[in-house]
């Protein structure tokens, strides 16, 4: 292995900073989804100790809502899936570029390549995240309830 020059390696670790500061963003968005999910369950749960008590009008409308947050917190997982994914090929694209610096690898189109189905599994994320928080808000009851 031969050593590479200073200048060489400042320049990779310049390169790597942009995806570092993306891990972040990604990582503070994981927390968001998994806070939610969270909320998810314990309102779930809640509600299925609430449910066998329920009667009528009350009952269906538990068992709707209980369907609705079952649909929510698969939406909730596969967006934590696809985030975690997106922090795991950014990293691969970091190690990448490290290795090539220092070995004189080619990694020139599958640098690229991770880089850009990263974004697309964050996109793909954020995506469902959002249709998550349009069921949710879909349901969403504000106000008294009235009896049927």
């Amino acid at each position: 292995m031969q050593a590479q020059p200073i200048e060489t390696i400042a320049h990779t670790i310049q390169l790597a900073v942009a995806p570092v500061f993306l891990l972040t963003g990604v990582s503070a968005l994981l927390g968001v989804f998994t806070t939610r999910l969270a909320r998810i369950v314990d309102r779930g749960r809640r509600l299925e100790v609430e449910h066998p008590m329920a009667t009528g009008s009350e009952a269906r409308l538990m068992h709707d809502e209980l369907t609705s947050l079952a649909r929510r917190a698969r939406m909730v997982n596969v967006a934590i899936s696809l985030a975690t994914g997106t922090v795991f090929l950014v990293c691969l694209t970091i190690v990448l570029l490290f290795a090539s610096a220092l070995v004189a690898a080619p990694v020139s189109g599958i640098v690229p390549a991770l880089f850009i189905i990263a974004m697309l599994s964050l996109v793909s994320a954020l995506a469902i995240f959002l249709r998550e928080i349009l069921v949710a808000t879909a349901t969403l009851r504000i106000g008294p309830r009235t009896s049927d």
